[in-house]
């Protein structure tokens, strides 16, 4: 396990931050942690550990939610993802909820002859969003085939908003949530009403409290990051409590050498840089295989012992170069923060996003699931 890049997880945040998820919420209301691509690159067993109170779990892939069953989590966990139908019987065995929309796997569920147990079904109905999900027109047929096979147990219904969180106009995410409730009528007249009901992403869980239903099912903002700046504004125009999120991630490496180039000398591939001065320059041991995006050349910063080093050059494979030059007390091998804080100084993940020219989510889930996440 190298310890030239890691990441660091603040052991307190998350619970704090699924405190603030479930404020605006009725005590009813469970929680399903989304912890979906090694909890946004957080890492998913840290992350599971680190959420005592989330009453569930949810992940894309069988692989995800075998993973968490091998490492002894025995709360309820959702795939969100499709599952091949040849692997649905694995799923079922390790008591894992299914993300229903297709009847091919209701058929293949139904044929199964050794099933430990009925499947637990969570039928997902496309109001709007154009990706997963039953067409609305086709819901009451397709509960009816639920329904009638004996290897299937309808455990619960969900949607998902499409423009909910980057947006201060939330007509098309009322329309879906008009479009849901017509659903649920659907349903409570064909095979009645499951006991979950999700819809609430952390946008709709903090701006729409009729998105709750039975189970918020966040993700985003258990990790202390704001889905959106329109997320954070429509929250602040609602009044009342604005919840203070916690970033729980800091990614950090070593400077692994530090030398002394010519002015005019050029830095990395291509030579898309060249020094004005003489420059005192390090080197990191990070790149774009771990995560560090290759845009970012150029335009980021890191912090050293609280003080900014701007990247130079090209971000590489595996090493990426900084100007160290108003940094002089930089050693060899000192700690350097890539993400999170140092001293009065702060490199948020939406920063990193706008050097890269994407969004917090992709920043912080792209981290190499490769590298150490440590609890603080």
């Amino acid at each position: 396990m190298s310890s030239l890049v890691w990441v660091e997880l603040d052991r307190a945040a998350p619970e704090h931050n699924l405190r603030q998820l479930r404020a605006g919420a009725d005590p009813g209301v469970i929680a399903c942690a989304v912890i979906k691509s090694n909890a946004y690159g957080h890492g998913a067993a840290e992350i599971a550990s680190l959420l005592p109170s989330a009453e569930w779990f949810g992940v894309n892939s069988l692989d995800e939610g075998l993973e968490l069953r091998r490492r002894g989590i025995t709360r309820p966990i959702i795939l969100l993802g499709h599952v091949a139908l040849g692997e649905l019987e694995a799923a079922v065995e390790a008591d894992l909820g299914l993300t229903v929309y297709n009847r091919e796997t209701i058929a293949r569920l139904s044929s199964c002859s050794s099933l430990p147990r009925p499947a637990r079904i969570h039928v997902k109905v496309d109001t709007g969003t154009a990706r997963q999900g039953v067409m609305p027109e086709e819901l009451e047929d397709f509960l009816l085939l639920v329904k009638r096979s004996r290897n299937c147990a309808l455990e619960g219904i969900s949607t998902h908003y499409a423009n909910i969180e980057d947006t201060l106009n939330h007509d098309y995410a009322e329309l879906q949530m008009a479009r849901f409730a017509s659903a649920l009528d659907v349903v409570d007249r064909t095979v009645g009403r499951p006991p979950f009901i999700h819809t609430a992403c952390t946008a709709a869980a903090l701006l729409f409290t009729s998105t709750h239903f039975t189970m918020l099912r966040s993700g985003i903002g258990l990790y202390g990051l704001w889905p959106s700046r329109e997320t954070l504004l429509a929250a602040r125009e609602k009044g009342g409590s604005v919840p203070e999120f916690r970033p729980v991630l800091t990614w950090k490496t070593r400077i692994v050498q530090i030398k002394t180039i010519p002015e005019g000398s050029c830095v990395g591939y291509g030579c898309s840089y060249k020094t004005m001065r003489v420059t005192t320059l390090g080197v990191l041991p990070v790149g774009y295989a771990d995560g560090y995006d290759r845009a970012m050349g150029n335009r980021a910063h890191v912090l050293i012992r609280g003080r900014r080093a701007p990247v130079i050059g090209r971000i590489c494979m595996n090493l990426c170069m900084v100007d160290l030059t108003d940094v002089p007390v930089a050693k060899l091998e000192d700690e350097v923060v890539l993400l999170g804080k140092s001293g009065e100084e702060r490199i948020s993940a939406e920063t990193m996003a706008e050097w890269s020219g994407t969004i917090n989510y992709e920043t912080v889930t792209r981290i190499s699931p490769l590298l150490p996440r440590k609890v603080l």
